[in-house]
């Protein structure tokens, strides 16, 4: 489909299954046919987008389109079991399937242990694992693999009220999302969060002239850098560094007197630990920072005309 920037989108997405593994006895590796994994919907064509620019993607809703949800062991895939990249000559982890019921109206979803009688609810928290804009350099990248393009960061920080900046490699940026998670914990180490469809609303806009090497995230309080590569220490150095120069850049800091302030007031969640590429975010408050408002103001912008959208239902 293609859009004008500050174009409101209702989206729906499918599960990383695909939709077909809905209970124990329908395990990934026998319903599941590789490699159509990780379904996104798209790609969505922001007109005016070209190479150089940056297209902004503010998270209205994220709601699930079901009652329940599902995650799992999948076969050599996972932080910690053996995998093609880690190889090990021991078994993989035995395969299973949990089953979470999706509380909307109480905000939960109920985890049950398989061997045992042990439940909890836990508090929903949409997000999406995956979203990102074409690669660069006339690469096609699987929708499992995270990068510089985005894709399937897995963090957590993906939720509702959050705009995540990409730069554009191709005309019309081509925006693809999927992998919605009812919640996830950080590092994903099962290798699958509570996996669910979703109802998403996005607004879209565009910011000419100025590229993102990395995708950024912003919420109301706070900014944050990613890195998508292996190991996972240099992911954290690239996090690190694009949040450092952000900074400096947009403060006016000198870049030693940035580093000194984020490496004191920073914090540094994990994205995934289980992608072919592994993910860190690197994070600092808004409150602490000599400017407050990076790309002019954007994520207010798209963060007023959300409220509009939601006051209007």
């Amino acid at each position: 489909m293609r859009v004008k920037p500050g174009t409101v989108i209702q989206m729906y997405t499918e599960d990383c299954f695909g939709g077909v593994v809905t209970g124990p006895s329908t395990l990934p590796s026998k319903v599941c046919v590789f490699p159509y994994l990780n379904p996104v919907s798209g790609p969505i064509y922001v007109e005016g987008a070209e190479p150089g620019d940056t297209v902004a993607v503010h998270f209205i809703e994220i709601e699930p389109a079901r009652d329940w949800a599902v995650s799992s062991t999948f076969p050599h895939f996972g932080a910690l079991t053996t995998t093609h990249q880690t190889a090990m000559l021991h078994d993989a982890l035995e395969e299973r399937v949990w089953v979470y019921e999706v509380d909307k109206k109480n905000r939960t979803v109920k985890y049950q242990a398989t061997k045992g009688d042990y439940s909890v609810s836990l508090p929903l928290d949409p997000m999406h694992g995956t979203v990102g804009v074409a690669p660069g350099g006339f690469e096609a990248r699987a929708t499992i693999t995270p990068d510089a393009h985005g894709g399937n960061m897995d963090t957590p920080e993906l939720r509702a009220g959050t705009t995540v900046y990409f730069g554009v490699n191709h005309p019309g940026a081509l925006l693809a999302i999927g992998d919605g998670h009812c919640r996830q914990g950080e590092g994903e180490v099962i290798g699958t969060a509570v996996e669910s469809a979703m109802n998403t609303v996005i607004v879209v806009d565009l910011i000419k002239g100025n590229y993102t090497a990395w995708p950024r995230i912003e919420s109301d309080k706070a900014i944050m850098s990613t890195g998508s590569t292996r190991p996972l220490e240099d992911a954290y150095r690239i996090s690190q560094h694009d949040l450092v120069t952000w900074v400096a850049a947009d403060s006016k800091l000198d870049t030693l007197d940035a580093l000194q302030l984020i490496s004191q007031i920073g914090t540094a969640p994990v994205g995934n630990v289980v992608d072919p590429n592994y993910t860190f975010v690197s994070m600092v408050e808004k409150k602490y920072l000599p400017n407050q408002s990076v790309y002019g103001g954007m994520h207010a912008k798209l963060a007023e005309i959300g409220r509009i959208y939601k006051s209007g239902k």
